[in-house]
């Protein structure tokens, strides 16, 4: 039987930040994963070059039920201190939309700078490892595996959400925390395009590929970015960020051309171009295919001097106005992250330890806190991981 001072579940970008921390206080630190690789999330991540944190980042930019529980972690490892890191070791970055930053060249480099990190800080990693079981039966934690027993003072669950579960996403922190009597919020996918039914499926079905700028709101929240259309619904930036707020059976409401007052638009040329057809100013706002389907839709036609604003009003509403119900997501298969998770009020928004269970502790994407679209659930993972590995 091995002894350690802290063993650290889940070789993600969370966990291995707090195994790094951990170590350099001179803790002896193992992380185990069941994968047969580390941190897949971050080599897939950003089109794999890994959008690894955002220079705006601040507590606005997480869903939680407990709002601020994630300010204490985000203000003593910013995103500025990561970026010190992503520069020590001179990993070329570029700062792309909305302060997204991105590796010019592989998310691998982000993965070897951890590795690096954790060797010179005598921190070890141990892969393709299968945890049977976890006890406590007195002050230390026994950790079965298929190797040995491990004991442990300190156990940090780090393993994540559901999320793409073809790189080995599993509910196994949910499992850990109920099983120490933690509580959890019911999980769900977030960041995840929205799919549909009938006549609206058939829509976007018809106009997959197609993208425009959009705003896209739910409730008081809105989002303009991107937007796709796709085979089943609808995805893109957009969407994806107001995937998170959604609730099941109530409508979003998506402005396809949200630089145009549609209704004014057709006013003015009414009166600079009467003689041109409606469906023809349509296509000067929306791209060729979308404007066409909209105009059947509608059944659009004929000269602009000679059509009232009424039917202006119908036709700008479908474009700045249109509400549509999603019927689902695409679920866990293709969502970017997992909402809900460990219960933050189980939890110390200071060193991430439970509140009932000495020396356990829960970080990153298994905790209910959730960012934004844009490299904040990594600065998530990495000031969550930072802020345990100085306790644990």
């Amino acid at each position: 039987m091995r002894s350690l001072d802290v063993v650290i579940i889940g070789a993600g970008a969370a966990g291995l930040m707090c195994a790094i921390e951990a170590a350099r206080r001179g803790r002896s630190a193992l992380v185990l994963d069941h994968s047969k690789k580390p941190a897949e999330k971050i080599r897939i991540s950003g089109g794999g070059r890994c959008n690894f944190t955002n220079l705006h980042c601040s507590p606005a930019n997480f869903l939680s039920e407990n709002p601020r529980f994630c300010v204490s972690a985000l203000k003593r490892y910013t995103q500025r201190d990561f970026l010190a890191l992503v520069e020590k070791h001179r990993i070329p970055w570029h700062e792309k939309t909305l302060g997204q930053l991105f590796c010019d060249h592989s998310a691998n480099d982000i993965i070897s700078m951890l590795l690096r990190e954790l060797e010179a800080a005598g921190g070890k990693l141990e892969l393709g490892t299968k945890i049977s079981g976890i006890t406590k039966p007195d002050n230390r934690f026994r950790i079965s595996t298929g190797t040995g027993e491990i004991r442990a003072q300190s156990l940090v669950v780090a393993c994540g959400g559901l999320s793409i579960p073809k790189i080995g996403a599993t509910g196994f922190g949910y499992e850990i925390a109920r099983q120490f009597g933690l509580k959890t919020i019911a999980p769900r996918a977030g960041l995840v395009p929205l799919t549909f039914s009938d006549a609206n499926r058939e829509l976007c079905k018809t106009l997959s590929g197609v993208s425009v700028d959009a705003q896209v709101s739910f409730a008081k929240t809105s989002f303009r970015e991107g937007l796709l259309f796709t085979h089943r619904g609808l995805s893109g930036p957009s969407i994806l960020q107001i995937s998170s707020y959604w609730q099941e059976g109530r409508p979003i409401k998506v402005d396809l051309a949200p630089a145009t007052d549609v209704f004014e638009a057709f006013k003015v040329a009414r009166k600079t171009s009467p003689k041109q057809d409606i469906k023809t100013a349509v296509g000067h706002i929306l791209p060729n295919r979308l404007a066409e389907e909209i105009a059947s839709m509608l059944k659009l036609g004929g000269r602009l001097a000679d059509l009232p604003d009424k039917l202006f009003r119908k036709t700008a509403d479908a474009i700045n106005a249109w509400q549509v119900t999603p019927v689902g997501t695409e679920g866990y298969r293709t969502a970017e992250v997992t909402l809900g998770g460990v219960d933050t009020r189980e939890l110390s928004s200071k060193t991430m330890e439970s509140n009932k269970v000495p020396g356990l502790y829960f970080i990153g994407e298994v905790v209910d806190v959730t960012g934004h679209l844009g490299g904040f659930n990594f600065q998530w993972a990495w000031s969550s991981g930072h802020a345990a590995g100085q306790f644990a």
